[in-house]
């Protein structure tokens, strides 16, 4: 079954009674008027010309809107009293990071403050506030430089007393928070920055980054992301990561500016990355005692480094950094200086606050010698919040290729166990699709403006999507194709627990990736989206036993207001997705885009409320 791509369906179910059938009988005519042409067979789909089939399907989607109109309102019209609303105290939280309920559990040592799912029980199924003040964001570039105050949770105390260089890049206004790309993280501001760190590492300037084979940066502690954006600008992906804040989140506020970010910490676990994802790390006052956990932190970012990557540290005033001058001075290696020794690590410059080490280029290295940190016996290519381990990974691995020498792409097809022709055919389907059902959804998605109670009319065009997630990514195939097709977007790919392993692949392409499990909620604040896309994940759920509705509450907690929802699935899993979303406030379509498929889409719309 298809519905209309009219915006004014749930619209229409709030008027008077009058009102409505006169709507509704309008509604009707046009689906007479597209029977009774449909019985020509003018538009039969077995005789249906080479055009995308989406074109052929108007009159059909017209005409089933009556149908779905009439269901709608079997359901009732005020939708939102099925389920209701979260407690404040979710407005800006994230499920898996509450403190009490981890200490209650017996977590402690800090780990309290790391991520714990398995101390959810009885998941309530709410929808989350807005806070009041609440403004949609600016559209890009406009909102990378200037986000609403309303939108985040951070004070005008907070913001004062920040100690990070990082965070004073921003200016307070009235109810806006302005960046200034150009101030205060050093003396010389963001550029030079990342200008020296270059010169460091012997380049003439930033922008030969790619020459090095930096390709993607890792930026842990990011403040609020104004490193990461001029990186961006530089055509690189940087990928802010920083532990969860209940007030003034980094993570929270580089997701409001359209930049990419997402919780993760050094505590207890591993990020959720394989082994050998970026070519640098990058931690700039970032509050993390590297000489903790006995050097574990330390070998963390050794497996996430490549072969050749590079570590930058910045600022000595953090214990390791102040141990590791000393030593230099004469005193007595500090655990920060015995812990990098134990790493096949040279340190490849130091200036001023700014240290660079680079990881070796020979796997062999880390057996050379037993005063290194021992091998790991087993290696597991995927990393999922496993504990830390005292012991080196990534070095027999199929993935070790320095950073400077980069493969040929049939080379690296073979390194991941992909054939290029499979890479190729997911490539096409994805621009095909783009080409086929996209011009559907792009007047919608990426022009159209709703208006909201007491706005003026907007003047259109509007660009509405900055962040993006691929809830189940494969090979990365939608973020190509939609950079392709010239949208201003970044795409955080999702690779779910169970699919095959392919994270490495679309980070080895630039792309922002991590992987998670979907059984359990998403670690990101709420309304940090802009569009949820997911191909086949909810037949992928439903083989692990997991729930549909948990899934669409957690999309409906991280999707801002206005934002959008794409399904592409089965139409058994299609139409129970449909009977959820139809309890929420959203406005809720599906769509037969390949006629004569068991495949359809569900376009979704989250309204703009707030409480």
């Amino acid at each position: 079954m298809g519905t209309s791509s009219h915006n004014n369906l749930p619209f229409v179910m709030s008027q008077g009674p009058q009102i409505n059938w006169l709507l509704l009988c309008v509604i009707s005519v046009f689906g007479l008027i597209a029977l009774s042409r449909s019985s020509s067979g003018k538009f039969d789909s077995a005789t249906a010309s080479a055009r995308p089939n989406i074109y052929s399907n108007y009159r059909r989607l017209r005409t089933q809107a009556v149908n779905d109109y009439l269901e709608l309102r079997n359901l009732g019209a005020n939708l939102v009293n099925d389920y209701g609303l979260c407690g404040k105290e979710m407005e800006n939280g994230v499920p898996c990071y509450n403190v009490s309920a981890n200490l209650l559990a017996g977590f402690k040592d800090g780990e309290e403050f790391d991520r714990h799912c398995e101390v959810l029980r009885n998941k309530q199924r709410c929808l989350t506030h807005s806070p009041k003040d609440y403004k949609i964001p600016l559209t890009w570039p406009g909102g990378r430089d200037v986000i609403w105050s309303g939108n985040v949770k951070l004070s005008k105390d907070q913001f004062l007393s920040s100690g990070s260089k990082m965070k004073r890049l921003m200016l307070l206004e009235e109810n806006q928070i302005a960046f200034h790309s150009n101030d205060g993280m050093t003396a010389d501001g963001v550029r030079d920055y990342s200008n020296q760190i270059a010169k460091m590492i012997g380049l003439g300037s930033d922008n030969e980054f790619h020459q090095a084979g930096v390709h993607n940066i890792l930026d842990i502690g990011c403040g609020f992301g104004s490193f990461g954006a001029h990186l961006l600008s530089l055509q690189l992906m940087a990928v802010c990561m920083a532990a969860y804040e209940s007030t003034g989140s980094q993570v929270q506020l580089a997701l409001e500016r359209g930049l990419p970010a997402i919780i993760g910490n050094f505590i207890s676990r591993q990020l959720p990355f394989p082994s050998l994802s970026y070519d640098m790390v990058h931690c700039a006052q970032c509050g993390i005692f590297w000489d903790d956990k006995d050097g574990m932190f330390l070998i963390e970012v050794d497996r996430v480094l490549k072969p050749g990557g590079y570590l930058v540290l910045t600022s000595p005033r953090s214990r390791g950094h102040r141990s590791f001058l000393g030593s230099k001075r004469g005193r007595a290696s500090s655990p920060f200086e015995e812990f990098i020794k134990k790493l096949c690590w040279n340190l490849l410059s130091e200036q001023d606050e700014t240290f660079i080490w680079q990881k070796t280029t020979d796997s062999h290295c880390y057996a050379s010698s037993k005063d290194l940190f021992p091998l790991c016996k087993r290696e597991d290519g995927r990393s999922y919040y496993k504990p830390l381990v005292k012991c080196i990974s990534g070095t027999t691995s199929k993935h070790w290729t320095p950073i400077q020498n980069k493969s040929s792409a049939s080379l690296e097809f073979q390194i991941h166990g992909i054939h290029p022709q499979e890479f190729s055919q997911d490539l096409e389907f994805w621009r095909s699709s783009l080409r086929n059902y996209w011009p559907l959804l792009s007047p919608l998605i990426f022009s159209d403006h709703p208006k909201r109670p007491g706005d003026e009319d907007p003047v259109p065009p509007h660009n509405m999507v900055r962040n993006v997630m691929d809830m189940n990514a494969n090979y990365g195939g939608l973020n190509a194709a939609l950079l392709e097709g010239g949208h201003s977007v970044w795409v955080m790919n999702v690779v779910p627990m169970g699919e095959s392993s392919t994270l490495s692949l679309i980070l080895d392409q630039g792309f922002a990736g991590v992987v998670h499990n979907w059984c359990e909620p998403f670690p990101t604040y709420p309304r940090t989206y802009d569009m949820l896309h997911a191909k086949g994940l909810l037949s992928h759920l439903a083989s692990d036993k997991c729930s549909i509705a948990d899934l669409i509450f957690d999309m409906d907690r991280i999707l801002r207001p206005e934002g959008w929802v794409v399904i592409s699935d089965k139409i058994d899993v299609i139409e129970k997705a449909r009977t959820i979303a139809a309890r929420l406030p959203w406005e809720a379509r599906v769509i037969d885009v390949d006629n004569g498929t068991d495949q359809r889409l569900l376009l979704c719309q989250k309204p703009f409320f707030t409480n």
